[in-house]
């Protein structure tokens, strides 16, 4: 290990080195310290002993059904009202169409989160996800986040559970991570006073996972939050996993601060700096030594930061998404989408190896120098 700048860390390195667990306080001396280049080596060396090389990635389709929604999360600028003129409410027929619009070949993931409707009777959702599978067999439908979940519950009259069975009947194959926010109520209560709890919606993943639904978690950061409540967090989220097993990969979400009320309200028009971006991340591959995959979402924190953050714990870089709205309209200044080819390109200029994958992590083609798919990849050397 070179020369450390922070006297705390060597008794962290070596629990590290043993693949011991971190405790909240050590998790915190993480957050905390000065010394970036130890943190970064030891992020990627959790990194490199999971996955080596190989960083993921899936040729998917984001679509948002409606941005009508009444919750009113102040750090949102996606929702709509009925009778804005930038309202969207697509039928179940205009989602079919808007997918076609959109197919590409090889395309494997449909991940859908919308807002909550107002007015759309329970059935419109099994509805949609049979329609979809029944339009594009093989397509894998990710759809509706814990939130909605909740939501659904509501319409339905019917218990969470009973609504993911029923969705699960109807094709869905796995769940998003949004609605997570943060789980401390503090800052619930400012930011999304709403929407579900967060007991209930790590109620909701567990839930999802003992049915067979895997998921995803996400963490918005870089608003009101302290550093104690994103490991609190991250915390809740460790204890489920050990719990069930059921959660893919931790995807950290920067706030985007436009057009929202909660940007307004603190006067902010900054983003999220590089640097808290990458030790976010780094902290979370270090923590979260449950979770296979921490994802650097490049819609948020762009495609050039995400290529550098593959040496700060990141496995995953999302997908091809071909058309975001949510992140956009809260300001995010990335494509809306990228090719495939973007994606391989992107990982390789990083010095590492390209797995396409499916919603359900399944490796589909491994990438050598951007030609013909290969069987397994190099692995690095470690520190």
């Amino acid at each position: 290990m070179p020369i450390l700048r922070d006297p705390k860390l060597p008794p962290i390195i070596e629990k590290i080195e043993a693949g011991e667990r971190l405790s909240f306080d050590e998790g915190m001396v993480l957050y905390q310290t000065p010394d970036y280049n130890t943190l970064m080596r030891l992020a990627n060396r959790v990194r490199e002993r999971r996955h080596g090389d190989k960083t993921y990635f899936v040729h998917s389709m984001r679509l948002e059904f409606t941005n009508l929604c009444y919750v009113g999360c102040t750090f949102c600028a996606f929702a709509a009202r009925k009778g804005e003129e930038r309202a969207w409410d697509y039928s179940v027929e205009e989602v079919v169409a808007r997918v076609h619009q959109k197919w590409e070949p090889g395309l494997t993931e449909l991940h859908m989160s919308s807002g909550h409707h107002p007015n759309r009777p329970w059935s419109y959702y099994p509805e949609m996800v049979r329609a979809l599978n029944q339009n594009f067999p093989g397509i894998q439908v990710k759809a509706f986040t814990a939130a909605e979940i909740g939501h659904l519950s509501k319409i339905s009259k019917k218990p969470t559970l009973e609504v993911l069975r029923e969705l699960k009947e109807a094709g869905l194959v796995a769940l998003p991570g949004g609605g997570a926010e943060i789980f401390a109520e503090r800052v619930r209560k400012q930011i999304a006073r709403n929407k579900v709890k967060a007991d209930e919606w790590l109620q909701i993943h567990r839930e999802a996972h003992r049915l067979g639904i895997r998921t995803n978690a996400t963490m918005l950061y870089g608003h009101i939050e302290t550093l104690e409540e994103r490991l609190d967090h991250m915390d809740r989220l460790r204890k489920l996993q050990d719990e069930t097993g059921g959660f893919y990969s931790f995807i950290p979400l920067a706030f985007q601060p436009d057009a929202n009320a909660l940007a307004f309200n603190l006067g902010k028009t900054e983003f999220t700096t590089g640097l808290d971006d990458l030790r976010n991340l780094a902290v979370a591959r270090l923590y979260l030594d449950n979770f296979e995959h921490i994802k650097g979402y490049w819609v948020m924190i762009s495609s050039d930061l995400v290529q550098v953050a593959l040496d700060w714990g990141v496995s995953d870089i999302d997908g091809t998404i071909l058309e975001e709205h949510i992140a956009h309209a809260a300001g995010a200044t990335s494509p809306l989408g990228l090719s495939r080819q973007k994606m391989v390109t992107l990982i390789q200029a990083a010095g590492r190896v390209p797995v396409e994958r499916d919603a359900l992590y399944n490796e589909l083609r491994v990438y050598a120098n951007g030609r013909l798919p290969i069987a397994d990849s190099p692995r690095r050397p470690l520190l």
